[in-house]
Formats: structure tokens, C-alpha cells, sequence
């Protein structure tokens, strides 16, 4: 059963803000010009960005800092400043009930709800061809990505657009409804209404490229970031493609072009493992592959 928890002011004026990845930036620092007190940014630990390097701080952290704002990994640090309510865009962490219970938020979500609750909407959007996406601005219930909408706003997917562009954009338009929907007031939301999906999160499977899968799937595969195939049994990753009309086997690989289940696929970016990023045919011409070459394998 869904627990309906404390809804935010009609005009709150003071927010402590949730959030932890770049895509939540825009929004506090929408905030700050906007003229609402910020108190308190709440994000996520220091965690290192790859083997060798240092913790480093969230994006969220290192813009809060940058505008003078207190920063804290603790959200029950929520509830010993004075604010109005929370504003959460992509914290990555849920809340405990007794934080909920006492108060009151407000989410911005990167989706058409209730299509694509969860961790990775944009990347789910994007692998099943979604033609349109948005974000909404929603309260906070119990259960996951549930609360009733107060705005929401359409944006078509482009044919070519990357995850990370097509974040950019939602981030951007979160930021501008999220300062509509506190200056006009929340008040009266709607329930959600549609069929309900899922955005589980993006895992490194999901990620491998499927010669005997349709070009244009493989493509939005590409276009979600983290692409990756094998050639000798080691991994190449694949971050730049585009679909081509023709035909071969799945997994062929003839000049920069790639046999699938349907249609090619032409290399334009690669990384073999071990190495930096460069274009196909450079990579082409120095693994100097052979006639029966291919990827998968």
C-alpha cells in the first residue's frame, strides 16, 4: 500500500536540495538565480572515478561548494536546518520513512510517468526507441518515482541523439519547470495515469553489441554510451556507428562495416582494449584483419 506522506507548501521559498550527478546541477544552480534559499545540499559520498585516482567529490557537491552552500552526505542533516521542503533530482539513494514522514519533498524526474520509474529512464527511453520523453515535476511518495505530478513536459527523442545529450536537454528543462512549478504553486497534482514501466539500471551486459540484432537497435545501444564487442577475445568498445542499409552475416566486418541481423553497421569510433579512442578505419588498418574477420568472437 502506498503511505501518502506530508506534501509540500504551496510556495515553498527554502529548499534543501538532493542531488548528486552533473544532470542535478542545472537545477541548484536554477534555484540559487531564482532567489530560493538553499541552506543545505545533501549528496552522495566521495567515490573514485576510475582504479588510480583519488575519491572525488559528486558534481553536485563541487557546485554547491563553488556557490557557498553547506554540503552534507548525511540526509538526516535534512531535518536540523529550517526549510520549507526538499527538492531531489537524481540523489541516488532512497530515503528512510522517518525522513519522509517529517518532510515534505518534491522530485524531478527525467521521464513521461509512469513510463520509466527508476534509476536509468533516458538510457531505457533510448534502447527501446522511445519517440518521445520529458520530465516531470512530482512529490515524493513511499514507494519509488509513485507521487502525483504537479507539471510535466514533452520533448521528442532525435534520431541520432546520445544518452548523455539527450540528459543534457532534460536536465536543462527540469531545471526551468522545476522554478515554474515552486513560483506558481504547488498545488492541486494529478495521480499518475498510463501503463507503468521500469528503467532498471544500465549494466555492462546490456551493453554488449548483439550481431544478430537489427542495425538500428544496435544502434541506440551504441548511442547509450559503453557499447562494447569483441574481436580475438578482446573487448572493443564501440562509441561512435551509424546504420546502413545492406547485407551480410551478423558480425561480419568488411572495410568500417558490420553485418547484423538486419542492415550494417558502419564504425565511425572505436577503443581497442588497452588503448585510446580512435577512428574505425585507423583501427581497421592496424589490426589488419582478415578476410573472414569478425566481431563477437
Amino acid at each position: 500500500m502506498t503511505t501518502r506522506l506530508p506534501a509540500p507548501p504551496e510556495r515553498p521559498r527554502s529548499v534543501v536540495f538532493f542531488g548528486s550527478p552533473t544532470a542535478a546541477v542545472p537545477a541548484l544552480r536554477a534555484l540559487v538565480r531564482a532567489g530560493f534559499d538553499v541552506p543545505l545540499v545533501v549528496s552522495m559520498p566521495d567515490r573514485r572515478r576510475s582504479r588510480r585516482a583519488k575519491p572525488s567529490p559528486t558534481p553536485v557537491k563541487e557546485a554547491a561548494r563553488a556557490l557557498g552552500i553547506e554540503v552534507s552526505e548525511e540526509p538526516s542533516d535534512a531535518l536540523t536546518v529550517e526549510a520549507d521542503c526538499g527538492v531531489v533530482v537524481a540523489y541516488g539513494r532512497l530515503f528512510t520513512s522517518e525522513l519522509l514522514s517529517r518532510f515534505p519533498m518534491i522530485n524531478v524526474h527525467f521521464s513521461l510517468l509512469p513510463r520509466w520509474r527508476g534509476a536509468a529512464p533516458v538510457e531505457r527511453a533510448l534502447l527501446e526507441g522511445d519517440e518521445k520523453t520529458g520530465v516531470c515535476i512530482m512529490g515524493v511518495d513511499a514507494e519509488l518515482d509513485t507521487g502525483p505530478l504537479y507539471r510535466q513536459r514533452e520533448i521528442n527523442i532525435g534520431p541520432a541523439v546520445t544518452a548523455t545529450e539527450l540528459l543534457n536537454q532534460l536536465a536543462s528543462l527540469g531545471a526551468t519547470e522545476l522554478i515554474a512549478a515552486l513560483e506558481s504553486g504547488l498545488r492541486d497534482p494529478v495521480p499518475q495515469v498510463g501503463e507503468v514501466s521500469v528503467a532498471k539500471k544500465i549494466y555492462r551486459e546490456d551493453l554488449q553489441l548483439d550481431w544478430a540484432r537489427p542495425a538500428k537497435d544496435l544502434d541506440r545501444v551504441i548511442r547509450v554510451g559503453g557499447a562494447w564487442t569483441t574481436t580475438d577475445s578482446t573487448v572493443l568498445k564501440v562509441h561512435e556507428a551509424c546504420p546502413v542499409e545492406g547485407t551480410a552475416l551478423p558480425g561480419s566486418i568488411s572495410q568500417d562495416l558490420v553485418g547484423t541481423g538486419r542492415g550494417l553497421l558502419r564504425l565511425l569510433v572505436v577503443q581497442p582494449e588497452g588503448k585510446s579512442k580512435l577512428s574505425a578505419s585507423a583501427w581497421i588498418n592496424g589490426a589488419r584483419l582478415g578476410p573472414d574477420a569478425y566481431l563477437g568472437t
